[in-house]
């Protein structure tokens, strides 16, 4: 399971503080957290900050590899801002994330064809969001396919179905699985991945049910996620689903994560 921290996103107060006081020593404890705490990509968004986001970005992204030895998820619709922070890079970046939707495609492809980078393929369209499995389906497969005509490699691509509450859709979570199952049967070396806490948005014991439906989406083929990795819990239940369902060998990254007492119950 490859694990994108998600918490250097300047959706969150205290990130958004950090950044407008250029504080670097907090943003990069909370990167050398998530990196000790699993994560192989730092998620960096700066956003929030529309008039100042390339500036920031840029910034994000050289604080954050002062401190960890890891790539970025660099989390934004803006071209300019993702050329700008790309110059800084070191490794190969995630961006996050081109879709069928016509404007932000047109916008996004150069960027994402420019170089040997993993791309977040988000099921949207100008119809709106999916509603059911089907839909996704649709898109994923007009949107792989036109990434493929574009020389993406198939196996650098992360297609995101777009989870969404079940608290305003009962069908929302079951439709969401069905089409993880079915994206990596029909692509085989694709990869998927979702940003798993909307799915419990709006309901009580959030935390509980985001890390009940991590589970149920391992079981069904999901190979990545954008978490929160210092809910101890949450990896717990990563590590012992891709056990159960034999993508861990011999269950050793189990067993050695219970040795280093990460196994929180």
């Amino acid at each position: 399971m490859l694990i994108v921290g998600e918490l250097i996103n300047s959706t969150r107060k205290a990130i958004a503080a950090a950044i407008e006081a250029g504080d670097r020593a907090s943003i990069q404890q909370i990167a050398k957290d998530q990196a000790n705490a699993g994560a192989r990509y730092i998620d960096v968004n700066a956003g929030s900050f529309q008039d100042r986001e390339i500036e920031y970005l840029t910034w994000l992204v050289q604080t954050v590899q002062e401190a960890v030895e890891l790539p970025c998820c660099l989390d934004s619709p803006n071209p300019a801002a993702l050329e700008a922070a790309l110059k800084v890079h070191k490794g190969i970046p995630m961006i996050n994330s081109i879709s069928l939707e016509k404007e932000r495609c047109e916008k996004l492809l150069p960027v994402v064809t420019a170089n040997d980078f993993k791309v977040v393929a988000l099921c949207m369209s100008d119809e709106g969001m999916p509603r059911t499995a089907d839909d996704r389906i649709r898109i994923a497969e007009e949107l792989v396919n036109f990434l493929l005509d574009h020389k993406i490699k198939l196996e650098n691509i992360y297609v995101d179905p777009l989870v969404q509450p079940v608290a305003t859709d009962q069908t929302f979570g079951r439709e969401f699985l069905k089409s993880v199952e079915q994206i990596m049967s029909r692509f085989s070396g694709i990869h998927t991945i979702c940003g798993l806490s909307n799915v419990s948005y709006g309901l009580p014991q959030r935390k509980f049910l985001n890390r009940t439906f991590m589970a149920m989406a391992i079981a069904k083929g999901l190979d990545a996620a954008i978490l929160d990795p210092l809910d101890k819990q949450m990896m717990a239940n990563v590590l012992a689903a891709e056990a159960l369902v034999g993508r861990d060998n011999f269950c050793m990254n189990f067993i050695n994560a219970h040795k280093a007492g990460k196994i929180v119950c």
